[in-house]
């Protein structure tokens, strides 16, 4: 599932998946903001921390 990034080539917010694949272009970047996918992956690995913890 994509998410609404900046692509800082375009210079405007495009649904870009995971991989860099930008849905709006129909093709890949890679000068964007993923900072959407990394917020998502550290609160991955802190819930496997609590649960390991438990």
């Amino acid at each position: 599932m994509s998410k609404y990034c900046f692509n800082y080539d375009s210079g405007e917010y495009e649904n870009i998946e995971r991989d860099g694949f930008s849905i709006d272009q129909g093709e890949y970047v890679y000068n964007w903001d993923d900072s959407e996918y990394r917020h998502e992956e550290e609160e991955a690995e802190e819930e496997r921390r609590r649960n390991e913890e438990d």
